[in-house]
């Protein structure tokens, strides 16, 4: 890696599970006592979208009770101190990249602290509790919901992302499970374009055989580790 210069970052669940947010499936995960067809598809939303903005509704709050962890840290220390290009990816919704001081990033899968306008397209940061039926800011139509990427509809900032990939010298995948695509589809699309592969994770992926370098263990201890190493050689 002493010849890196362009960096793209995916980050998962597992990255903010040190900070008290259940990952995405599993006891104890984020669908606990509700199947992900209730809860993250447009059909739940149509078909009931008082449980579907509830639930939402409870992700935001739990925000307020938790706090970046020291993986977050470090990627905003690496963000800050990286001469080259870097981008961070993530799937997770939370705000904790921010809150760390993340600047370069991009929530391909939507954010919680955002409402999105399913009239006129348009978001909305959002704190507070988001009620069926709530008036738009921009355009008065009583048609807000979480602007969260829900199963089936297509994830954020697709063109940018691929267009970083494909000029990366480096691409890491930190606390992912590779069983989601696009985003499990990334180191590959990495690899076709020369980029060196490192996977950060507490266990292996579903794709980790893809991978150029695997590291196992918490995203605490990992991530902070790999980037006092990049920046001692860079």
């Amino acid at each position: 890696m002493s010849h890196t210069r362009n960096i793209v970052i995916l980050t998962g669940a597992g990255l903010s599970a040190e900070s008290g947010i259940a990952t995405f499936r599993g006891p104890g995960g984020l669908w606990e006592g509700h199947r992900v067809e209730d809860v993250c598809t447009p059909e739940a939303l149509a078909r009931d979208p008082e449980l579907v903005h509830r639930f939402y509704d409870a992700r935001r709050a739990r925000l307020a009770e938790v706090a970046p962890n020291a993986a977050h840290v470090a990627l905003a220390r690496l963000d800050a101190e990286w001469p080259g290009q870097l981008l961070i990816v993530t799937q997770n919704v939370d705000d904790l990249h921010e809150r760390a001081g993340a600047n370069r990033l991009l929530h391909m899968h939507g954010e919680l602290k955002s409402a999105l306008c399913a009239a006129c397209g348009d978001s909305a940061e959002w704190e507070d509790s988001l009620p069926p039926e709530i008036e738009c800011p921009n355009c008065g139509t009583p048609a807000l919901r979480p602007d969260i990427v829900f199963f089936g509809e297509m994830p954020y900032h697709m063109e940018v992302i691929e267009t970083a990939l494909s000029d990366a010298d480096l691409f890491v995948s930190i606390g992912t499970s590779g069983a989601v695509y696009p985003a499990a589809g990334f180191v590959q699309t990495a690899r076709h374009h020369g980029a060196q592969t490192l996977e950060l994770n507490l266990d292996p992926s579903a794709g980790s055989s893809l991978f150029g370098e695997s590291r196992l263990g918490p995203a605490g201890t990992l991530v902070p580790e790999w980037v006092a190493e990049m920046l001692d050689r860079g």
